[in-house]
């Protein structure tokens, strides 16, 4: 009786890095990852060469210079004489802060729209397909110019509120609607503990996180108490509670008053102002972003099986229910992956905001900064590490969300 066995294994020769298939794929990255060394190499030191030969260098010294030019809209206190690197800061805030509203409006936006799309109703459906191929068939600059010219055009500027005509009233005696912006009642943390207004933003954020996770545990537990009884307590009451008790006590622990903006002379003071370029920005990366969300959301929800609606509805639960209780759960696991390259693409279509003149990071670091100090390659390489980093912490933190709502194997 014959016995078969596997071939001897001989010694290790170099041609096996080519014909043995345990080494060929280990072989061709190798020579990939060198050639890519090579290259990098070649290019740095041909930049480097160039640049001394030109006699220059790359150095960061202009950060520290004052910027002498001044910035509208920003977070922290900021005036021409301040430096270089406190006009990027305000930048990078600007940049998170139109992309953070975006985000948030954008998505709202497209689950609407996505969800409407789906309706039975004929009219509701066809508007938001109406919505969703106008919107996105048509270059987000185009409708941030669109709407930043509307608003020049349409609202009134800030001289038509003066004088006894009602028309020129204030809404609501505390906010106004121009053409500069809207102007409204702003937050005066009177509290001497708390002088740094920009550090108190961040203690309110810390709060606001903790009562979302405070919520998260209420709804955990009553999901256990739901596992255990068959009976799901109410529990509105503490979630409503965890969300508004740490934030107003907070509020009043620091003496939060309202400044509220008086017309002087042609424009408004005092109060919070929130200028036409960071509106006309905001809406138009929601609404363009918006259109995206929502053929996504439409996708999730239809790859969800029919069954799972029928079967809910035989329960006896109503649609409303039945979307948010069975259907957009389970196609969140469908959603949430192209759901992160859409926020991607917000932040990354921010950098549009020096066409209506928002002083975004692009338009300050990349913008007036480097027109002043000539520093290109510096510059450059700051944008790059500041939209990479950004890039990539969206990516981590919706991809651990991702993975925290995806469906388990066995």
């Amino acid at each position: 009786m014959a016995i078969t066995s596997d071939p001897p294994k001989g010694g290790f020769r170099v041609g096996m890095l080519f014909s043995d298939t345990r080494y060929r794929s280990l072989t061709f990255q190798a020579i990939a990852a060198i050639l890519l060394a090579l290259a990098i190499w070649y290019l740095g030191s041909n930049l480097l060469q160039n640049l001394a030969a030109a006699g220059l260098n790359i150095s960061y010294d202009f950060l520290g210079e004052p910027a002498g030019y001044d910035i509208n809209q920003r977070l922290i206190e900021y005036d021409s004489r301040s430096s270089h690197g406190a006009a990027a800061i305000v930048g990078v805030l600007n940049t998170l802060l139109v992309s953070v509203l975006a985000c948030v409006t954008a998505t709202v936006f497209g689950v609407l729209a996505g969800v409407l799309r789906l309706s039975p109703n004929w009219l509701v459906a066809k508007l938001m397909a109406f919505y969703v191929e106008i919107f996105r068939n048509i270059p987000v600059l185009i409708w941030i110019i669109i709407i930043f010219t509307i608003m020049t055009t349409v609202l009134p500027g800030p001289r038509a509120f003066r004088g006894d005509d009602p028309a020129s009233t204030m809404f609501l005696g505390v906010a106004a609607f121009t053409n500069r912006g809207v102007y409204m009642p702003g937050p005066v943390f009177n509290n001497p503990l708390f002088a740094v207004g920009f550090l108190n933003w961040f203690l309110v954020i810390a709060v606001l996180i903790g009562s979302f996770f405070g919520a998260r545990g209420v709804a955990k537990w009553a999901t256990n108490v739901q596992f255990e009884t068959g009976i799901r307590p109410t529990t509105w009451y503490f979630t409503v509670a965890i969300w508004l008790l740490p934030v107003v006590l907070l509020l009043l622990f620091m003496g939060l008053s309202w400044n509220i903006p008086e017309l002087k002379g042609f424009n408004f003071t005092g109060g919070l102002k929130i200028g036409g370029p960071l509106i006309a920005l905001w809406f138009a990366l929601s609404i363009y972003t918006g259109a995206f969300i929502a053929e996504n959301v439409r996708a999730g929800i239809q790859a969800v099986s029919k069954g799972q609606t029928e079967a809910a509805a035989a329960l006896g639960l109503r649609p409303g229910r039945v979307m948010n209780l069975v259907v957009l759960p389970q196609a969140l696991r469908v959603i949430i992956p192209p759901l992160i390259s859409q926020y991607l693409n917000i932040t990354k279509n921010s950098s549009l905001a020096i066409a209506v003149g928002y002083a975004d990071i692009t338009a300050t670091l990349g913008g007036i900064t480097l027109n002043q100090t000539g520093r290109a390659i510096e510059c450059v390489l700051l944008l790059m590490l500041f939209y990479l980093t950004i890039s990539l912490l969206i990516s981590f933190f919706i991809n651990i969300y991702n993975n925290a709502i995806k469906l388990k194997e066995r």
